[in-house]
């Protein structure tokens, strides 16, 4: 299956919301990655339900929802009224993993796990088949533009290992960090998805970045 390019709308410019996400709309991304932080799970505040509505009613592509909050359970139900398509909690935030996940699938949307950097993927040995995105942080959560970690690439490749162990169609995704340089060894160690934030929409002709990303064959 060919990669995908999920653009992180955190970078995009808020004073032209419309405009980021239809560019997006009009670009080979496959899905657009929503950041919602909530200051205590993360050093950081994003946004919340009104945003989430607002980008719902433009993007023509999945809602990647990335949910890096505290008591994710609590407003599953109304991210997915929200537009989300894929909903990704961390473990770190989950003490009933398997019953979060139940509760995004009930919902008709995609069940997502994100790690922190200092969690290992063994973590997820016995949900592994409940799951249809891990989302690798590859750098620390909560704030655009942090350089990349690069110990994430053993890190996918141990994943890659449990999946397929498992018998698991999971995808893997990246999240932090990612541009053009190191965008073909995350795809070698096995990453599925790229997400992309600064690097997108800092470039002069975001278009063209997200179709080079997508180019890339390895």
């Amino acid at each position: 299956m060919p990669h995908l390019i999920a653009p992180s709308v955190l970078a995009a410019n808020f004073g032209q919301l419309d405009k980021d996400v239809e560019m997006l709309n009009q670009s080979t991304a496959d899905w657009i990655h929503v950041d919602v932080m909530d200051g205590r799970f993360v050093p950081n505040i994003s946004f919340g339900f009104p945003v989430l509505h607002a980008i719902q009613k433009v993007a023509q592509k999945p809602l990647d929802v990335h949910l890096m909050i505290e008591h994710p359970e609590l407003y599953i139900e109304q991210f997915r009224a929200g537009g989300a398509d894929i909903i990704t909690v961390h473990y770190e935030a989950c003490t009933h993993l398997h019953r979060t996940l139940q509760q995004i699938k009930a919902t008709g949307a995609k069940a997502g796990v994100a790690l922190n950097p200092h969690t290992p993927v063994t973590v997820l040995s016995e949900v592994i088949q409940d799951i249809e995105v891990v989302c690798l942080m590859s750098v620390n959560p909560g704030f655009g533009g942090q350089s990349f970690i690069k110990r994430t690439y053993q890190k996918i490749k141990d994943l890659k290992a449990l999946i397929q162990a498992a018998g698991s169609n999971c995808l893997i995704e990246i999240d932090g960090g990612v541009n053009q340089e190191n965008a073909p060894e995350l795809l070698m160690a096995g990453a599925d998805v790229l997400v992309a934030g600064s690097f997108v929409f800092n470039a002069a002709n975001p278009t063209q970045t997200i179709q080079n990303l997508k180019a890339i064959s390895i």
